[in-house]
């Protein structure tokens, strides 16, 4: 009485993180963007980022970052080492700040 299950689509068998760097492979991309591609929460898609950014040093490359930037007065957040958005802008206070991308160098 054993059930055939049904065939597991290509994206599932690929581990999350697998999927998130084959999709940094492409081009920028922002976490909104790639917790969308994969079906996962924003909130996971940031815990992945940083492991993947430790595994990816390992390898000689690295996960780069597209810094956000303030709409309302166009602060830009370079030194931002948290992969996530900010909150609001220390210069104007805005909260209107859009998301930082990233995207793999070397290899």
């Amino acid at each position: 009485m054993f059930r055939k299950e049904p065939p597991v689509p290509y994206e599932e068998r690929e581990t999350v993180r697998r999927q998130i760097l084959a999709l940094l492979e492409e081009g920028p991309r922002t976490a909104k963007g790639i917790s969308y591609a994969i079906r996962r929460p924003e909130k996971e898609v940031g815990d992945h980022l940083v492991h993947l950014r430790k595994s990816l040093h390992a390898e000689g490359r690295r996960l780069a970052q597209i810094p956000a930037e303030c709409r309302a007065c166009g602060f830009v957040f370079r030194k931002r080492d948290r992969l996530t958005s900010p909150g609001r802008c220390p210069v104007c206070k805005g909260e209107s700040i859009s998301d930082p991308s990233f995207h793999i160098e070397g290899g």
